[in-house]
C-alpha cells in the first residue's frame, strides 16, 4: 500500500531477501561464521563415517578451520587446500567437507589474488596429481590386484582423480578471479563517475564565479570607480567649497579607491582556476584596525580602540575574519546609528582566544525583523564559524547594539 513504510518487494521479497544475504556475505562476520559451520559439519561427519586414521581427520579439520581467517588472511587459505588433499591422500574416500573447504580456499586464493590464476591451477593440478600417485601406489593394498601397466587397456583410469580434480580447480580458480575482475570493474567505473561528476562540478563552480565576476565587475565596480572619480573631481568643479568639505570629498575618493582594490583582489580570487588566492596584495589584519577607525572617523563617526592583552600575530585566516567582523560592525553602525560613539575592543587572551566587542551606543536595531534582511551579520557568523568561534549580536544591556565575537586560535 503507499505510504506503508517497508512495503513492497525491495523490503520483504525475494530482492529484499538476496540484498539482505548480499550484505551478509559482504560482512566480517560471514567467514568465520562459515568457517566454524564447516567445521562442525566435519564432527557430524565423523560420526557418520569415522576417518581411518588421525591424519584424515586431522587434515579435514584443519581444511575447515583455516577457512574461518580467509578474508583477514587470504595466504591462509593455501594451507586449507594443502590440508584438505592430504586428507584424501591418507584416505580413497573424500569427505563432503573436505570438497567444500578445498574449494572454498581456491576460490579465496583467486579472488584476492594471492597468486596469478595459472600459478594457482598449475600447482592445484600438481597436487592432485601427487595424491593420484599415491593412491596407485597403495592400489595392490587396497584391492589385492597389481597395477595395470602404462600403456594396458584401462590404464588411463587410474589417472581419472586428476582429471577430475584439474577441471574442479580450473572452475574454482575461474570463479574467484571473475568475481575479483568484475569487481574491479565495477570500482573503477564508480571512481571514473565520481571522477567525471567532480570535474562537471568544477567546471559548474567556475562557471559561476566567473559569472559572479563579471556582474561585479560591470556593475558593482563601476559604480564605485565613478564614485570615486566624481568625489575627485567635484574638488575641482565646485567653486566655494570649504576645507572640510574638500576633504571630505578626499576622503570619499580614497574610500572609492579602498574599496575597487578590495574588489579587483575578489575578482581576482573568483577568476583564478580552483578559486586559489591570488598574490595581488596582502590580506588586512588586526594590525590594520587604526586605519579602519580612521576611516570611520573620517566620515564624521566616533570611535574609540581599546587592545588588552599581549599582541599576537594569528595565523593569516584568523587575522582576515577578526579583520573583517570589525569591518561589519562598524558599517553597521554608520548605517543604523550614524552619529552614535562605538567602542571597539579587542582582548587577547590567555586562554588562546581572541575576543571582539563592537559596542555603540545609538538606538539599536532589530536583528530579525523589517530592514534586518542585510548579509552582514549571516557573513560575519560564518567568518566566527570558519575559524572555530562564535558571535552573539543584540541589542545592549544600556541600550546600542552589541557584537561580540570570540576567536580560539
Amino acid at each position: 500500500m503507499p505510504g506503508v513504510t517497508g512495503a513492497g518487494p525491495s523490503a520483504g521479497g525475494p530482492r529484499g531477501l538476496v540484498a539482505r544475504l548480499r550484505d551478509w556475505t559482504a560482512g566480517s562476520t560471514y567467514p568465520v561464521v562459515t568457517g566454524l559451520v564447516l567445521t562442525a559439519l566435519a564432527f557430524l561427519e565423523f560420526v557418520a563415517y569415522p576417518p581411518d586414521s588421525l591424519t584424515i581427520a586431522l587434515g579435514v579439520l584443519v581444511s575447515a578451520v583455516c577457512l574461518v581467517w580467509r578474508r583477514s588472511f587470504p595466504p591462509l587459505a593455501v594451507l586449507a587446500v594443502a590440508a584438505g588433499m592430504t586428507a584424501f591422500a591418507a584416505g580413497r574416500s573424500l569427505y563432503l567437507v573436505t570438497i567444500v573447504s578445498g574449494l572454498v580456499g581456491l576460490y579465496t586464493l583467486a579472488r584476492h589474488r594471492v597468486q596469478r590464476p595459472w600459478v594457482l591451477v598449475l600447482a592445484g593440478t600438481l597436487g592432485a596429481a601427487a595424491v593420484n600417485v599415491v593412491h596407485i601406489a597403495s592400489w595392490p593394498e587396497v584391492s589385492g590386484l597389481p597395477v595395470p601397466e602404462i600403456g594396458a587397456p584401462g590404464s588411463l583410469g587410474l589417472f581419472a582423480e586428476t582429471f577430475v580434480l584439474a577441471v574442479v580447480i580450473v572452475g574454482a580458480v575461474s570463479m574467484g578471479d571473475a568475481v575479483r575482475t568484475r569487481r574491479e570493474a565495477r570500482r573503477e567505473r564508480v571512481l571514473s563517475q565520481a571522477k567525471v561528476i567532480a570535474m562537471e562540478r568544477r567546471e559548474a563552480a567556475a562557471e559561476e564565479r566567473t559569472a559572479i565576476a563579471r556582474e561585479l565587475h560591470d556593475i558593482v565596480a563601476h559604480s564605485v570607480s565613478m564614485i570615486a572619480v566624481q568625489a575627485e573631481s567635484a574638488t575641482y568643479t565646485t567653486p566655494g567649497l570649504s576645507p572640510e568639505a574638500r576633504d571630505g570629498f578626499q576622503q570619499i575618493a580614497g574610500t572609492a579607491r579602498a574599496s575597487m582594490t578590495e574588489l579587483r583582489r575578489l575578482l581576482g580570487v573568483l577568476r583564478t582556476p580552483g578559486g586559489e588566492m591570488p598574490q595581488i596584495a596582502p590580506q588586512p589584519t588586526l594590525g590594520h584596525l587604526p586605519e579602519l577607525l580612521d576611516q570611520h572617523r573620517a566620515v564624521g563617526e566616533d570611535a574609540v580602540l581599546r587592545v588588552t592583552g599581549e599582541r599576537v600575530v594569528l595565523p593569516a585566516g584568523w587575522e582576515l575574519s577578526a579583520y573583517r567582523i570589525v569591518q561589519e560592525a562598524l558599517t553597521n553602525v554608520r548605517k543604523h546609528a550614524s552619529g552614535a560613539r562605538t567602542l571597539v575592543e579587542v582582548d587577547y587572551g590567555t586562554d588562546r582566544r581572541l575576543l571582539l566587542r563592537i559596542t555603540d551606543d545609538g538606538p539599536g536595531y532589530a536583528v530579525d525583523g523589517p530592514g534586518a534582511g542585510g548579509h552582514g551579520l549571516t557573513g560575519m557568523r560564518e567568518r566566527a564559524a570558519l575559524v572555530g568561534g562564535s558571535l552573539t549580536a543584540g541589542a545592549g544591556p544600556d541600550g546600542g547594539f552589541v557584537v561580540v565575537a570570540e576567536l580560539p586560535w
